[in-house]
């Protein structure tokens, strides 16, 4: 794809004087233009910049952009702001990138329109200036004609459309910036994992779609469905030595039935695994597959490509460690191999196989402890054949890691939720996320559990805990998900005290569920997700505003999209009844001061009318222990029907 454009350029032979305009402070651009900003299918990118020169003159400012299938730009005017800041949008309409710039120049006869029209209000005499205006237009017609009347010839001038300008008088930013656009589940989803052992297999799972399609999660999300290593497999609870039976962990890919590519024979066949995907997709569930670039010490790669492994010099390869742990069930790569060229082409050839059987979303497995050249290759060769994939990236590590990998191409990224638990640390970090510039390249998702980690918070707080922490996760984020049956069954046991494993953990046994358990969370968590399916403003991130609360214990905030506002309070105590006043900004909000609103739980049912800023709420973690909120105005159609 090109870079840049010499329609767009100046020539570098040019002999006029230098252009006079200055184009500035263009965004969004993420790190000088080195990455790309994100957008899904339909959202529009709004473009700022700062565009001025010197002296008087009149300045024009334009948006220049285009798909990365067209070579010719479209150009939008911008809309002057203040203080020199231009403002213009334009609107995703194909997957893929785009590219955009913004061009600006001195117009001279804008220029002269403004003071032509200085001059007339000040009673001056406008022969001379008519004269002018007819240069500029290269034209002898009304304006050079002193037969007409001042008046014609000036209202003529002031409805005469500029001439364009010449290209060497233009200025274009020096970068060509983009933006990929991805579907709407990159921005907007809801993701349910499950492990398909449990279930009885590939099959198993198809017969319960019903039960995640009910619950309104559009995205099963499947660990590996690979072979599982036999040498060095791990017995239940993580034991060194496994035990007759044993099942072993799905991240330790690979046996004699083969490797990244094949498919566990207890779960089934590549038929099976068409027919999940398939009925999947008429329930509007995408199936998401896990993506662990490691391998068991059986995976055929160990035999066939040693060199892509790291070998010891007791001449054994070394296991995956991260000490004191010890993984001695599974073997990272070694990407700085002398064949890393083909390590690098087998590893993009694992997704692309799984796309040629219908999936294209995936959740990629510790991609920081894989090179960011590799991602940044693999990723944009993917994108540039499948725009339609999606990637998430499962890095629990450092923000600037986790940050460099969304630049590089992952589409969402895994987040700190789970150990954000306090009022103070939620909204702290959910204002980094909704409001930084880095929201332009970072799409957080948002999972109260994982098999690998069960927060403190869960195993000391039950049923109370469970339900807030899936308000919280479901409302304050567009991307959401959870590790179930575990989650809406409310498993919360540690292996042991200060650990964040699950005791009996799903990842090394397989699991016998009881989906009808009287308990079980999925009441709550059906209710949320179609609250979510049914209110715009929860569909995305950027509008998120926390507001004040006369308690430390209840947390408040909104989204809005147009007139869909979404007003959420949450009570962080698991024991106790929070009551408090809200504040509301009711200007920011779009509600006028003295006016009653009606605010309609639509978690737990029950509708207030509310007045001004400051009202008062009570919850009880024994009952449901927050509101989601949909805030009616009284011109809201059918008002006085919800009343």
């Amino acid at each position: 794809m090109e870079r840049s454009s010499s329609s767009l350029h100046k020539s570098a032979a040019q002999t006029e004087s230098p252009a006079r305009t200055l184009v500035e402070s263009v965004r969004p651009e993420v790190d000088c233009g080195r990455f790309a900003i994100k957008r899904v299918l339909g959202e529009e990118v709004v473009v700022e910049a700062d565009v001025f020169t010197d002296g008087h003159d009149a300045v024009v400012a334009h948006l220049a952009f285009r798909h990365e299938s067209e070579k010719a730009w479209r150009e939008v005017p911008m809309e002057f702001r203040h203080n020199d800041h231009w403002v213009a949008r334009f609107r995703c309409e194909k997957l893929g990138r785009y590219e955009y710039t913004v061009r600006g120049w001195v117009d001279r006869f804008l220029t002269w329109q403004r003071d032509l029209k200085k001059r007339r209000d000040a009673g001056q005499d406008l022969s001379v200036d008519f004269l002018i205006g007819a240069s500029l237009l290269k034209s002898k017609g009304i304006l050079a004609d002193a037969s007409r009347s001042p008046e014609e010839r000036y209202e003529f001038a002031m409805t005469a459309a500029p001439v364009p300008p010449d290209a060497s008088r233009v200025t274009t930013y020096e970068k060509i910036l983009e933006v990929v656009v991805e579907p709407l589940k990159a921005r907007f989803s809801s993701w349910y994992e499950l492990f398909p052992r449990s279930f009885g297999g590939l099959r198993g799972v198809a017969e319960r779609l019903d039960y995640v399609a009910e619950m309104g999660f559009d995205v099963l999300y499947l660990p590996p469905v690979h072979p599982i290593g036999i040498t060095a497999r791990k017995g239940k609870n993580n034991r060194v030595a496994a035990e007759p039976g044993d099942v072993g962990s799905p991240w330790a890919i690979g046996a004699k039935e083969g490797g990244h590519k094949a498919i566990h024979p207890d779960l089934g066949t590549f038929d099976d695994f068409a027919l999940l995907v398939r009925e999947a997709k008429k329930r509007g569930i995408d199936v998401a597959l896990d993506i662990a670039f490691q391998a068991s010490p059986d995976h055929p790669y160990v035999r066939e490509h040693p060199k892509w492994f790291r070998w010891r010099p007791d001449g054994t390869v070394q296991y995956a460690e991260n000490p004191p742990k010890k993984y001695q069930d599974i073997y990272p790569f070694e990407f700085e191999s002398q064949e890393w060229p083909e390590l690098f082409d087998e590893l993009k050839s694992v997704f692309e196989f799984w796309i040629a059987k219908g999936v294209t979303i995936f959740r990629v497995d510790n991609p920081h402890t894989k090179p960011f050249a590799f991602w940044e290759w693999c990723l944009s060769e993917l994108k540039n054949k499948h725009p339609e994939a999606i990637f998430l990236s499962e890095a629990f590590t450092r923000p600037r890691i986790m940050h460099r990998l969304s630049k590089l191409g992952f589409s969402q990224s895994y987040t700190y939720f789970t150990w954000r638990n306090t009022k103070q640390e939620i909204v702290e970090y959910f204002t980094e996320l909704a409001q930084d510039p880095s929201r332009e390249y970072f799409r957080p998702n948002v999972w109260p559990n994982t098999p690998d980690i069960l927060h403190e918070h869960l195993q000391k707080h039950g049923r109370p805990a469970f339900i807030a922490r899936a308000v919280l996760a479901a409302t304050l984020a567009a991307n959401w998900g959870i590790y179930g049956p575990a989650y809406e069954l409310m498993e919360r046991a540690p292996r042991e005290p200060g650990s964040e494993e699950y005791l009996n953990s799903e990842k090394y046994e397989i699991k016998s569920w009881d989906l009808d358990r009287p308990d079980s969370l999925k009441t709550i968590l059906t209710r949320l997700n179609a609250i979510r399916r049914d209110n715009p403003a929860l569909q995305s991130d950027w509008s998120l505003r926390f507001h004040a609360v006369s308690n430390d214990q209840l947390i408040c905030y909104s989204k809005r999209e147009d007139d869909n506002l979404i007003l959420v309070v949450v009570n962080l105590d698991p024991y106790n009844v929070q009551s408090g006043w809200v504040g509301l900004p009711l200007a920011e909000l779009g509600i006028p001061e003295g006016e009653e609103y009606l605010v309609d739980d639509l978690l737990g049912g029950g509708r207030y009318l509310w007045k001004g800023a400051h009202n008062y709420t009570e919850l009880s973690p024994y009952t449901l222990p927050a509101h989601v909120f949909r805030v009616l105005r009284r011109t809201h159609p059918g008002f006085e029907n919800f009343a």
